[in-house]
């Protein structure tokens, strides 16, 4: 088995498993993650003011920047629970620890699922001591199909990197694909290593990898009441502590932006209904925050993603689109391709090859580009088409 496939698993010194607890028929639903050492822990989290039990327990306990363990639930989001799910997210963490002879503040804490529901607290804590129980170093494929929803495929990933003083690995496992929108964690994911990296620096690696990546992933404009991005680095690979600002440690950045990067991209090419993935880029804007805000709206435009599933090379609909973003620029200086095809050009329409358009919007990978002409700033949003099954997923997803 390679260290690709091993995903969390694949640093050294971190056990997995996934199992089943009944809280979705047939499928695995509960998974941990466990260091086999006390390791630096860094989280972010959603910004809905409407979030899960998980989330206030997990921003709770990870402000003293360490963790040994992470516990997780699909099908039940433990939102809008009240006392009783704020109790109960805590009980997960503790009889997690219980099982694994660690104390409960050593333990974080995700759901994800429907909104609403008490968790079935007998049947999971069967769940967790069982996950506890079976966990391994080969365990990561089933900790990332029991942390799916409406997910198609399990999302997962490593990779070593090669420091001046030896090599650490980075693996992570993540689930997403609806109620995906940008703003600080939009879906679950999981990320682990074996380097040496305090806490505080470790945090800001964190942030600095979610912002263009999970963070520039759209696929409904809904931001989730439950999502979170932890990751946990051990030390394990008994290597000198990365410090700020040296060639390792821009280096680790580089590589874990990276794979959070894979991630990301594979919860928008995963998106509910979607036949196709789609990056959207601006360029040329006064501010990075205009080029975000562009791509961001473009991506998020229904009448664009359905386009997009109809293969329609409609330019009018993303002009639109960035017209109405906020982002400052001139009608005349906007500019517009498909894929290398210019379709748009100084707020007129170009004359383009209509077939070819469609080609090209047609493929499983599209590329939608302009320009503002008012800058030097730019960004990338990841996104997916609206297709049928879209709304089909949706309206009964609780039925």
């Amino acid at each position: 088995m390679t260290a690709r496939d091993r995903s969390v698993c694949a640093p050294k010194g971190f056990t997995a498993a996934g199992g089943a607890c009944g809280i979705k028929a047939q499928d695995r639903d509960v998974a941990v993650i466990v260091s086999d050492r006390p390791a630096s822990a860094a989280g972010v989290f959603t910004t809905n003011v409407v979030c899960g039990a998980p989330v206030e327990v997990s921003r709770e306990r990870i402000a003293n920047g360490s963790a040994r363990a992470i516990v997780v639930n699909s099908g039940n989001a433990n939102a809008c629970t009240g006392s009783e799910g704020l109790a109960n997210a805590r009980r997960m963490a503790e009889y997690t620890g219980e099982c694994l002879g660690l104390g409960g503040e050593d333990v974080l804490v995700a759901s994800t699922g429907i909104i609403g529901r008490q968790l079935p607290m007998d049947t999971l804590l069967e769940g967790i001591a069982y996950a506890t129980m079976s966990r391994s170093d080969l365990g990561g494929d089933d900790a990332a199909l029991a942390i799916m929803t409406t997910d198609t495929k399990p999302k997962k990933t490593s990779r070593p990197i090669a420091m001046s003083t030896g090599e650490v690995t980075v693996g992570g496992i993540c689930k997403g694909s609806g109620m995906i929108a940008p703003n600080l964690a939009t879906m679950l994911a999981f990320i682990t290593t074996d380097a040496t990296v305090a806490p505080t620096l470790l945090s800001i690696m964190l942030r600095h990898a979610v912002e263009p990546t999970f963070n520039s992933v759209t696929i409904d404009g809904d931001t989730s009441t439950s999502d979170m991005v932890i990751i946990l680095a051990n030390g394990a690979a008994d290597l000198p502590e990365l410090a700020a600002g040296t060639d390792d440690a821009n280096l680790f950045q580089s590589e874990l932006t990276s794979v959070c990067d894979e991630m990301a991209r594979m919860i928008a090419d995963d998106g509910e209904g979607a036949t196709t993935f789609v990056s959207v880029c601006a360029t040329g804007a006064a501010s990075m925050e205009d080029a975000r805000l562009a791509a961001r709206t473009v991506a998020s435009s229904p009448l664009v993603k359905t386009a997009i599933f109809g293969n329609d090379p409609n330019w009018g609909r993303i002009a639109c689109a960035v017209g109405y973003s906020g982002a400052k620029f001139a009608q005349s200086d906007l500019a517009i391709w498909l894929g290398d095809l210019q379709v748009f050009d100084s707020g007129m329409p170009t004359e383009f090859d209509l077939q070819r358009a469609e080609n090209i919007i047609g493929e499983a990978v599209v590329e939608i580009r302009f320009d503002l002409g008012a800058g030097s700033a730019e960004a990338e949003m990841y996104t997916c088409d609206f297709s049928y099954d879209y709304v089909k997923i949706n309206a009964e997803y609780t039925t």
